[in-house]
């Protein structure tokens, strides 16, 4: 288990049975990175990836 593991399942505990779009995903993730610019490239490179799940991987 990694050690992100932990947020991820409090997040899955916490707000697992709510629904959210990705414009509030995004407004919190562009707020996250306000608060906290040094983690802007990791958000960055999770925020491409959720983007990218579905293109064709050649």
């Amino acid at each position: 288990m990694y050690f992100t593991d932990r947020g991820i399942e409090e997040l899955a505990a916490r707000r697992g049975e709510e629904q959210v779009s990705l414009e509030w995903l995004a407004e919190h993730l562009r707020t996250f990175v306000d608060l906290h610019p040094e983690l802007e490239t990791p958000i960055e490179r999770l925020a491409t990836w959720l983007a990218r799940l579905d293109d064709d991987e050649d």
